[in-house]
């Protein structure tokens, strides 16, 4: 590429010349300036006029100076984006740069990052030099990011070669809070608030076992949450991390629930008194799904006539994942007539769950496994006698099917003694670190990022 030329500087010179003349000739001379002008100053001294209209002139050709250096500055500086299709190649090429020294820069990436793993959408920084040997123009650098704080510099040697570097930015962990009112739905109500989506997602996880989300929440309610994130040193978010405490106001009472460490090092939310909010089933072995049918009598949707209905339904998008409500083992899987694609899992205390419509079923879910709660059993569909998309859910009491929305299932952990007073302590801790950010939406630095949350 041609070399940018600056016949603006050269301008400038001379009307800083002609400027400083024409001040000379129109300030007043100074009380003791007593000697005489010279014969040529005498004979061509300008008028006004003419000064005011050469100072003109001289002011529009600095401004038009001015323009070409950013001009040029600019064109040193390009952003281009990657278009669906394109690759690495494609856009170096279509910013200028030759097929051969394109090749190169690719061979200098590949050293640190893989480049056709880049997305449409993505933006890739060219900074270009000037050869001060030859009228030749070459990009001396080139970066892109790969996520927030993190990315990709490649420069240009000495000898004309590439050399690639990844750049990793120094971040901390901060504490932040979010607090908001519910009108319709948490989910509504955290998004309108910015609350990160996988946040959104543990807290429906933590206070379903307590919280019905399709008949407990009113207008009015509330939500509160404090949770950890790693951030770069100018504000941008890397990841979102744990949750320390979150609590929700229904019907004008609160529950706050605390994350805790025990002895053996495994993380769980405990209420302020120490019981643990973990039950031995869930309620609502689904996210984000929508109750379309409760337990008992119904007009049945396919068969025509009243029937009792001896489940709850969930409607949900086919495809998504169904969870164990508890821990178990595999008692049936199979297509089971009506009921379509079906599993039941044998819970302790006389309990199974049953779940069905299936559209396909989990990974290695085979009868006899052992499974885990909240372990993907399979996903929602529409086989058997179904009318559409959903989850067609039950809870089995000694081998009858009783409400799950109202069956009291068995206690969950409540810690003693010494653990007890652990978990005080740390409640306090962050009952203080709650407190300090009143504000919605603030932040608090907690220190360098580690590889892991605090509390783990």
């Amino acid at each position: 590429m041609a070399k940018a030329k600056w016949p603006g500087l050269s301008l400038c010179v001379c009307v800083g010349a002609s400027l400083g003349a024409a001040a000379t000739l129109l300030l007043p001379a100074s009380p003791d300036q007593t000697k005489p002008k010279s014969f040529l100053a005498a004979v061509f001294t300008p008028s006004e006029e003419e000064l005011q209209t050469a100072i003109e002139n001289d002011l529009s050709n600095i401004q038009l100076a001015v323009r070409r250096v950013a001009t040029a500055a600019l064109d040193a500086t390009k952003t281009v984006t990657i278009r669906a299709g394109d690759t690495m190649s494609d856009v170096l090429q279509r910013a200028g740069i030759d097929r051969g020294v394109t090749l190169n820069i690719i061979e200098a990436v590949k050293q640190v990052y893989n480049p056709r793993r880049l997305q449409s959408g993505q933006a890739l920084t060219l900074n270009f030099i000037d050869d001060p040997h030859t009228d030749d123009r070459h990009l001396g650098e080139m970066t892109f990011e790969l996520s927030p704080g993190e990315s990709v510099a490649v420069e240009r040697t000495d000898d004309g070669t590439y050399n690639a570097r990844k750049i990793v930015a120094e971040t901390h962990r901060e504490l932040t809070r979010y607090d908001g009112s519910i009108s319709s739905s948490l989910a509504a109500a955290t998004a309108e608030a910015g609350v990160p989506h996988k946040i959104l997602d543990d807290m429906v996880k933590m206070f379903s076992y307590d919280v019905d989300f399709q008949r407990d929440i009113q207008e009015g309610d509330a939500f509160s949450v404090m949770f950890e994130r790693v951030v770069t040193a100018d504000g941008r978010v890397v990841s979102t991390g744990a949750i320390r405490v979150a609590s929700m106001t229904l019907s004008g009472s609160p529950l706050k629930l605390y994350a805790f460490k025990d002895a053996d090092g495994n993380v769980d939310f405990y209420n302020e008194k120490g019981e643990g909010v973990r039950k031995a089933l869930l309620r609502t072995p689904i996210n984000g799904a929508r109750l379309t049918s409760g337990f008992g009598m119904r007009q049945h949707p396919i068969l025509g006539y009243s029937k009792m209905h001896e489940g709850i339904d969930f409607g949900a998008p086919t495809g998504t994942p169904v969870f164990a409500a508890g821990d178990g083992v595999i008692e049936k899987r199979e297509i089971f007539g009506g009921y379509g694609n079906y599993v039941r899992i044998r819970h302790s205390s006389g309990y199974a769950t049953a779940y069905a419509h299936l559209s396909r079923f989990g990974q290695n879910i085979q009868v006899g496994k052992r499974v885990r709660q909240e372990q993907i059993i399979g996903y929602v569909g529409t086989t058997g006698r179904s009318t559409g998309a959903h989850l067609h859910y039950e809870v089995l009491r000694d081998a009858r099917q009783v409400n799950p929305m109202t069956v009291k299932f068995p206690s969950s952990e409540k810690l003693e003694g010494t653990t007890l007073a652990r978990f005080k302590e740390s409640r306090s801790t962050t009952d203080r670190q709650y407190a300090e950010l009143a504000h919605p939406s603030s932040v608090a630095m907690i220190g360098p990022t580690r590889e892991d949350s605090a509390l783990r």
